[in-house]
């Protein structure tokens, strides 16, 4: 077998190879040939991709994980003959640039475009085959410009609009907090206790698709894992609004209920502390101060916090009644922290027979209980609720429902509030509108102008982007930094030409990513978003590959996104990613790798001691991807021998065996087989990576023993098929085994091997024999010999004959291939 020895210096020798030199010669080789730039052709297409990286300075092992496994999946395709699109880019926009900026002085900008430099090195070093001439930067005007056309569609739409809205307040740095600068309960800055306070804040209409959203997800192949957290996050519930007037305001309290059957033991109404109709409840009221003060206590806890089950159960009367919609008694208006005003109407009834919570409560506050569902008739006259039931049952003392089963009775009072016109049957979804506004710098400005006469009016397409300006001053304290440019805030009405305020909130970072896998389809556009077309080929993403933390939001707004643009006609597919890999965490002494915990390790330095190559394999081998996985230095060691054990066998010398070589040409032939059966497989649609390496590692222990003693031909079919098997996996390798082998065109360029199935069929094959369940004897026998006979053949052993001595066979059991099994009595 050919093999060139004219070694480069930075091949090593036939013993072992020089990890450094190989991979920084190929990666700079492919970059000058760019391998991986998209080609289309007529090849089928493949779209494969990773969630893109938030620039912070460094890549993780979290990073280094996914984009191994994204890169192995679209090597491979390649292979097989697909057009792939594989891209890179940078959620660029983000909270902690501005917080550096306020910390360091530094411009966000310069320091995000800094760490993308830096973390684009290390992708570099990785060898992946990125596609960089479609890389997508979401700071940048090029990109946010067309964001910004996004939420005007929107706004058309009637999908954007404003409201109020509570926002956490530092009242000493007179300023809005994220959530992630309110340090328990505390200013991140200045440490003084976090306020609530209420601003007209911009929002996405994304509960008008919630059915939709929900439906949709039965036809994508996601792990169900994710499916079922959208599906809990989305919250569809079917029910019943109740309505509650309030006769001394001539105002109504609105309620949903998913137990309309138990309404007749609605006991008493409560509100979230920062429901709208409070304050007029109280006023006047001799304990209207006290509720002031426990509604400022309680805006400033978290909704985790105040709806937690350990969470204390607090409330206040307001001194108010509402009326009970079917019997008219006076229900007393309770506000109590254990509700949420984005959650449901902000308020709910009381029903303590018949729910745990409200039990707890009642008993806590002294408020009635009143059993209106039992699980039996007749009712004891002295039943007290000892205990909630919220089981269905029978309805009693519920007026004329009483007697009915519980779901005859939902449908029969649901219908009865309807009549009433105080309520009737309702779907109602826990999802709420999306909040995409932010008090924030770093961030895409949201197109609209403030007119005193014409009111909020859209920027002209013409006049985007709405530029950030430079200038700004990052002190942490005030109204956000673009609020305190007036010659930025200060402009023109496009609509009338009088003076107009701009909007001074920028987007939410999630509005940025949820559409860049399109921006990636035809990236040189530089007057729409995208490419019709371009979109309409490449799109869904047949591979989107990213982490389980983003199973809802991410995940959600882009399915949001895409389905707005479809209806607008702009795009031709209602789900954007077909298919989902959501891999696990990368664990390092127990835990999962955090710099508080002490137990992060530097890619650098383990790409620097081990290389790229075998710190993929080693990734890929120690654990199905969607499962988390321990780091150990054992186990990336591991995989580097593996690596130079596959250079000794492919480098070797071999002398030409001498005799007739066939039966061993067809032993070689039949593990070629099964391996590129295994590897196909288990790369393709199982994606089961760690069992695709351990066949290569089989395949290899094989071909050692046994390739030196087969024809030269076979020999090499053998080696070069192992090569080819290899190279998604470990790509810088496999190409300087193929080079060596006389191949002057990259490895990656080479289609997929394929195997002849007669090759599956072993000639021959060692089965077990059991005599009452303990293996007696191991036969080899001819592979396609029937049940009857390898009976006989186990009957005919000498060991299984003594075995069997003087009994009788009763049963014969056979698995083929595998096992003879006797019954003897």
């Amino acid at each position: 077998m050919q093999i060139e020895r004219d070694v480069p210096v930075h091949a090593g020798n036939p013993d072992r190879y020089d990890v450094k030199a190989v991979e920084s010669y190929w990666q700079a080789q492919w970059e000058r040939e760019e391998l991986a730039k998209t080609e289309v052709g007529d090849k089928p297409k493949f779209y494969c991709l990773e969630q893109f990286p938030y620039p912070s300075g460094h890549l993780h092992m979290g990073h280094v994980r996914v984009y191994t496994l994204g890169d192995v999946i679209a090597r491979y395709r390649r292979m097989n003959g697909y057009a792939v699109l594989h891209p890179m880019g940078w959620d660029a926009f983000g909270l902690p640039a501005e917080n550096a900026a306020i910390k360091s002085g530094i411009p966000p900008r310069v320091s995000t475009m800094n760490n993308i430099a830096y973390m684009k090195h290390q992708m570099q070093e990785m060898g992946l085959s990125l596609d960089w001439s479609r890389e997508v930067t979401t700071s940048e005007p090029e990109y946010y410009r067309f964001t910004q056309e996004l939420f005007l569609l929107f706004f058309e739409r009637g999908l954007a609009y404003q409201k109020e809205g509570p926002v956490n307040w530092c009242p000493s740095c007179e300023t809005v907090l994220a959530n992630e600068q309110v340090v328990e309960g505390a200013c991140w800055r200045c440490d003084s206790p976090v306020t609530k306070r209420d601003l007209r804040q911009w929002y996405f209409r994304i509960t008008d698709y919630a059915e939709r959203l929900l439906q949709d997800l039965e036809g994508l192949d996601w792990p169900t894992e994710i499916k079922v957290q959208q599906v809990n996050w989305i919250g569809k519930s079917v029910g019943a609004e109740v309505v509650f007037p309030i006769p001394e305001l001539g105002e109504k309290i609105s309620v949903f209920t998913t137990r309309p059957d138990t309404l007749y033991g609605a006991t008493y109404v409560v509100l979230a502390p920062e429901h709208p109709l409070v304050e007029r409840l109280i006023a006047g009221k001799p304990n209207a101060d006290a509720v002031r003060r426990f509604v400022a206590e309680e805006r400033v806890r978290s909704d985790i916090e105040r709806t937690a089950e350990t969470s204390e159960k607090r409330g206040m009367f307001t001194g108010a009644y509402a009326q009970h919609p079917l019997t008219g008694q006076a229900v007393p208006i309770w506000v109590a922290n254990y509700v949420l005003m984005d959650y449901g109407t902000g308020a709910v009834m009381g029903v303590p027979a018949h729910d745990y919570r409200d039990w707890q409560y009642a008993r806590k506050y002294g408020l009635p209980i009143r059993v209106v569902v039992t699980p039996k008739l007749p009712v004891p006259e002295d039943l007290v609720a000892e205990r909630e039931y919220s089981l269905p049952g029978v309805l009693v003392d519920s007026g004329p429902f009483t007697g009915m089963g519980s779901e005859e009775a939902k449908a029969a009072i649901a219908e009865h509030l309807a009549e009433r016109g105080l309520g009737g049957p309702r779907v109602t979804y826990r999802m709420r509108d999306w909040l995409i506004s932010r008090q924030r710098y770093w961030g895409a400005p949201i197109p609209v102008v403030h007119c005193p006469d014409c009111g909020v009016v859209p920027v002209p397409k013409s006049q985007l982007p709405v530029l950030l300006p430079e200038n700004a001053t990052f002190t942490g304290r005030g109204a956000s930094p673009l609020a305190q440019i007036a010659e930025w805030v200060n402009t023109t009405c496009p609509r009338c030409g009088g003076p107009a305020r701009r909007e001074t909130d920028t987007m939410d970072t999630f509005v940025d990513s949820s559409w860049y896998f399109l921006r990636y389809t035809s990236p040189g556009e530089t007057d729409r978003p995208f490419d019709p077309q371009a979109v309409a080929f490449w799109l869904p993403v047949d591979e989107y590959v990213g982490g389980k933390e983003h199973a809802v939001l991410h995940l959600l707004y882009s399915r949001f996104f895409t389905k707005v643009l479809y209806d607008a006609g702009w795009v031709p597919v209602q789900e954007p990613f077909r298919r989902l890999l959501a891999q696990g965490m990368v664990v390092y002494r127990g835990a999962k790798m955090s710099k508080s915990k002490g137990n992060t390790l530097s890619p650098e330095t383990i790409l620097s001691e081990w290389g790229t190559d075998a710190t993929r394999l080693f990734i890929l081998f120690a654990a199905p991807p969607e499962k988390d996985f321990e780091w150990t230095e054992q186990g990336v060691e591991g995989a580097y021998r593996f690596l130079q054990r596959v250079w000794r066998l492919v480098m070797r010398e071999e002398a030409v065996p001498s005799g007739d070589t066939a039966v061993q040409d067809d032993a070689v032939r039949r593990a070629r087989a099964r391996a590129v059966k295994k590897v196909t497989e288990d790369l393709g649609d199982r994606r089961a990576f760690n069992t695709a390496v351990s066949a290569l590692m089989e395949y290899t222990n094989f071909l050692y023993q046994a390739v030196g003693s087969a024809s030269p031909p076979v020999r090499r079919e053998a080696l070069e098929t192992l090569v080819l098997l290899l190279a998604p996996m470990a790509p810088h390798l496999a190409e300087e085994l193929w080079r060596r082998l006389g191949h002057g065109e990259s490895v990656h360029r080479q289609s997929w091997p394929t195997y002849d199935p007669r090759w599956l069929k072993e000639e021959a094959v060692e089965i077990a024999v059991q005599i009452n369940g303990k293996v007696r004897a191991r036969l080899t026998v001819p592979a396609d010999l029937g049940e009857q006979e390898l009976v006989a053949q186990a009957l005919a052993d000498e060991r299984v004959r003594a075995a069997v001595g003087q009994g009788a066979v009763t049963k014969s059991v056979v698995v083929p291939g595998r096992l003879v099994s006797l019954v003897v009595r």
